[in-house]
């Protein structure tokens, strides 16, 4: 079986190619990226390639399943730079997928995807998608839900699987998402329990996480398997404020979100920060997610807590942890953050 994995060397896909040559179905994968990494996987050939430009049908063209993970997520200052990527970019995979007569394809929504919902009980996957519209990345994950129901209409033998994980974390993750959400002017020692006194009390902060590992193995049994539509993945427990403090040796103290919001977004403003407020909403609105589908219909089970995860990301904030991958490599912001600097936060790809 060849397996095509479109976004290979970022935080999901490295641990998709890992969970793909591990299995002896596989006989062959072929990573695309538009920057090669510096350390090849079994199995893999990486073929450098930006779905915005590239002629993909060329490279999908015998595969018996395309997995799609690209995305960008910076700069959140210019949305139509990420919409051209993710919106128009997965558009370009689908079609080249059909193209290129692949039997399956698998691709990478979110929890974002989602409509605001409850954090009291968990939500299965007939959720409505039309996510936030106040965040660029929710607004582009459902755009792309849209996109695969009519490409789901129009190609009815295509077998499509949407993963819609909750936040994916792990140590060699944590120079990548430093970079995205925190930007240059992040201490890394901050991540050191004890360290932070106090964790806001937010109301609706609850959120699912999980390993990236384990999002990985949900990815290659979704591609190896016969399973159809969608499916949430996330592991125990949710996180809330009295969990989180408790990994950072902190106290919550509950805090109107307002005045929290009204900070990130002068920060945001004025370039100090990459997150943008609409992320701060999103995060607090979307809902918890019933996982069982996955364990039932996939045989998949986290192997990791979300506190693991979590945990494995503080220590990979510590240690200035990463992987030998351009978007994943400590170096990718330069000597003493420089770059991050330099080409101002937020701003640019």
């Amino acid at each position: 079986m060849r397996v095509v994995v479109i976004g290979a060397t970022g935080n999901i896909g490295t641990c998709t190619v890992r969970a793909l040559a591990a299995d002896p179905r596989v006989t062959a994968i072929t990573g695309l990226a538009r920057r090669r990494p510096g350390r090849l996987a079994p199995k893999t050939d990486w073929v450098q390639a930006d779905v915005t430009d590239t002629d993909l049908v060329p490279l999908l063209r015998g595969a018996d399943v395309v997995i799609h993970l690209a995305w960008l997520f910076q700069p959140t200052h210019r949305p139509a730079v990420t919409w051209d990527t993710n919106a128009v970019g997965s558009a370009r995979v689908f079609d080249a997928a059909a193209e290129a007569d692949v039997p399956a394809l698998v691709y990478s929504s979110s929890v974002g995807a989602y409509s605001p919902g409850p954090k009291d009980r968990a939500v299965d996957e007939s959720w409505p998608t039309h996510g936030w519209p106040g965040a660029a990345y929710s607004r582009e994950k459902s755009y792309v839900e849209r996109l695969l129901d009519a490409h789901e209409a129009r190609h009815p033998g295509r077998r499509v699987v949407r993963i819609r994980p909750g936040f994916i974390f792990e140590r060699q993750t944590a120079a990548q998402q430093r970079r995205l959400f925190a930007g240059p002017l992040l201490p890394s020692r901050l991540a050191r329990p004890g360290l932070i006194p106090i964790v806001p009390d937010l109301p609706g902060l609850r959120l699912q996480a999980l390993h990236s590992a384990d999002a990985g193995r949900a990815f290659a049994l979704a591609a190896l398997g016969e399973a159809r539509g969608a499916f949430n993945i996330a592991a125990d427990p949710v996180l809330d404020a009295a969990e989180l403090a408790d990994l950072l040796h902190a106290r919550p103290v509950r805090l109107p979100a307002r005045g929290i919001r009204a900070a990130l977004a002068v920060a945001w403003t004025l370039h100090l920060v990459p997150a943008s407020p609409g992320l701060f909403d999103l995060a607090l609105r979307v809902p918890l997610m019933d996982v069982s589908r996955a364990r039932d219909e996939l045989g998949w089970i986290p192997e990791h807590t979300s506190r693991e995860a979590i945990e494995e990301f503080l220590d990979g904030l510590r240690t200035g942890a990463g992987r030998d991958t351009p978007p994943l490599s400590p170096g990718t912001g330069g000597p003493a953050r420089a770059r991050e600097f330099t080409t101002g936060v937020g701003r640019a790809p």
